[in-house]
């Protein structure tokens, strides 16, 4: 049986920023929560605290502090998301604390803004691994954890990951490359959960309408934080996301501010890292329809596991 009563939620890339934010309130929604990103630090020793949440003085070890502080319950745990042996230990040992795991965020990523050509083959390497192969290893990992003692599987996973969009591309092929396939990957699994009959399963991605106040957006807030909106719009969007219907986002590709107004939410002023101002919108009102008129036509679907056993 589960070691928790209270449900547990996976947060990866929970060190500083948005991932941060997301860690603490579903704590104080009363989740026991896991903290994971590379960062580690002597919490007892942070001055002052807790730390700037977009500096490099936040780590999972002030975020738990953080928690615990304010009454809650949280385990941090470092994770290299290059490296699938370390997820493996991360999702152990989070099974091994709790017992049980029934939400999943994956915030951890990688940026850089370039042209094809001025992009390294190192860079782009290094975002393929923590983007794409980070998010795809982590799924794999604790997809099985999420399995009631009933046998049927129940939870949530979040990405961080947009809608799938021409414009997304321009400047930035190699790192929309990744953040794609991370949308392509909550579009499959979606409908996985649905063949499978896993009626109780959703996955969903998130992405900012309006840019975030976070480590990415470091040199922007300091020319222009009238175009910023605070982390919390996107942590209250996520936690409307885990309430919502699973029929409602499983395999859904949302916008923070587009799914809190759907949920009626029409006040967004609170959020604005300046006092009074409209940050400016990125992303487009409309996006296109990713089906076909033969959507449901599988055709002569091929599994390659069968196709493996037969020849065993």
């Amino acid at each position: 049986m589960p070691t928790s009563k209270k449900e547990v939620a996976l947060v990866v890339g929970a060190s500083r920023g948005i991932g941060r934010q997301i860690a603490i309130d579903l704590a104080r929604t009363g989740y026991a929560v896991v903290v994971a990103a590379k960062s580690t630090s002597d919490a007892s020793q942070a001055t002052p605290f807790p730390p700037d949440p977009n500096s490099s003085e936040s780590t999972i070890s002030t975020v738990q502090r953080e928690i615990e502080e304010a009454g809650s319950e949280a385990t941090a745990i470092s994770v290299d998301t290059r490296d699938f042996e370390s997820i493996q230990h991360l999702v152990k040992q989070t099974i091994d604390t709790y017992g049980r795991l029934d939400v999943l965020v994956y915030n951890s990523g990688a940026i850089w803004w370039a042209s094809v050509e001025k992009t390294p083959m190192k860079r782009f390497q290094l975002m393929q691994r923590v983007n794409v192969e980070g998010l795809y290893g982590t799924i794999q990992a604790a997809l099985p954890h999420f399995k009631q003692w009933s046998g049927e599987y129940k939870g949530r996973i979040i990405i961080v990951s947009p809608p799938i969009y021409s414009r997304f591309f321009r400047g930035k092929t190699a790192y929309a490359m990744g953040k794609v396939g991370m949308s392509i990957l909550t579009k499959g699994l979606s409908m996985d959960f649905q063949r499978e009959g896993k009626t109780s399963m959703a996955i969903t991605s998130i992405w900012p309408a309006t840019a975030i106040q976070s480590a990415a957006t470091e040199k922007m807030a300091k020319e222009d934080a009238r175009d910023l909106r605070m982390a919390s719009i996107f942590s209250d969007a996520v936690l409307e996301m885990i309430r919502a219907p699973v029929e409602e986002v499983n395999g859904e590709l949302l916008l923070d501010e587009d799914f809190l107004r759907s949920k009626g939410v029409s006040e967004f002023g609170k959020y604005s890292v300046v006092p009074g101002t409209r940050p400016r919108r990125i992303m487009p009102r409309v996006f296109p329809d990713l089906r076909v008129e033969e959507q449901e036509d599988e055709g002569r679907r091929v599994d390659s596991t069968k196709l493996r056993a037969s020849k065993l």
